[in-house]
């Protein structure tokens, strides 16, 4: 496994260990999982179905219910910030507002009854001091930034009204309502067709350099890391088996189970 060290990384995580209790008995889900978001780059979180990668990225904003939490160790630093140790009020300066978070069904992650623009404007004032006016400007700013056409019009639809692709882009641009510094896209083109797939994969790095933001990418497609990440973190059944930049993963890849994802693409 090759070390990926920054000096002053924007995000460590070390020896994260998650258990769920189960039946009344913990089981493990993440063990020993350590690795780091530099200022300005996408990590790939990537592994089969069940290999931890959205627990992991849950694990970071503390978004696993309990239950079926039984204990999360380690250590999860934000600036130096161990979040595992934030109380409420500190959470709600950071979840959202810093580090914010693009789930994987925007059908199921949008409120069904709640316009576009009453959900991004939401999100803006409760993380700003600003009226509903100028929170609805920025929605209708925000929808244009991440490519929706007629934005001023779209913000009056339901979720159900969008297109997937269209819903997806509505969660991005929600969740760059605040201007995080770290943006957790949790399989953000798993159900879309492939042209619409590769144009938000653009988006992404393309919002990534206008806005100086990092990307956590978890998705099951190596492929699709191929066109985004800078770093590759390989899990198997909640461990780390590979972790190196994007061009070692498929110019060597050390790990068979790294080989055999790469297989696939």
């Amino acid at each position: 496994m090759t070390n990926t060290v920054s000096i002053h990384p924007l995000l460590q995580v070390k020896n994260l260990t998650v258990k769920f209790k189960s039946s009344g008995v913990p089981k493990t889900i993440l063990e020993d999982v350590s690795f780091e978001l530099q200022k300005n780059t996408t990590l790939g979180i990537v592994g089969e179905s069940g290999s931890g990668k959205t627990i992991t990225a849950l694990s970071i904003l503390s978004l696993i219910p309990t239950p079926p939490l039984d204990s999360i160790k380690g250590q999860i630093l934000f600036e130096n910030k161990d979040l595992l140790k934030c109380n409420l009020s500190e959470w709600q300066g950071i979840r959202g507002k810093r580090i914010a978070y693009i789930f994987q069904e925007p059908m199921t992650a949008l409120n069904p009854v709640l316009t576009i623009g009453d959900q991004i404007t939401e999100m803006v004032r409760a993380h700003n001091s600003i009226g509903r006016k100028k929170a609805t400007q920025l929605a209708a700013t925000l929808l244009e930034e991440v490519g929706i056409p007629s934005p001023s019009e779209r913000l009056k639809n339901y979720p159900h009204e969008l297109s997937g692709g269209m819903r997806q882009r509505a969660m991005i641009a929600m969740a760059l309502s605040c201007n995080p510094e770290i943006l957790i896209a949790d399989e953000p083109t798993t159900a879309l067709d492939v042209t619409i797939q590769a144009q938000v994969l653009e988006l992404f790095k393309n919002l990534m350099q206008s806005r100086g933001m990092s990307i956590l990418f978890v998705t099951h497609d190596l492929s699709v890391m191929a066109e985004i990440a800078d770093y590759i973190l390989v899990l198997k059944n909640g461990r780390v088996v590979e972790y190196a930049a994007i061009q070692e993963i498929f110019d060597a890849p050390q790990h068979p189970y790294t080989q055999e994802l790469l297989s696939l693409t």
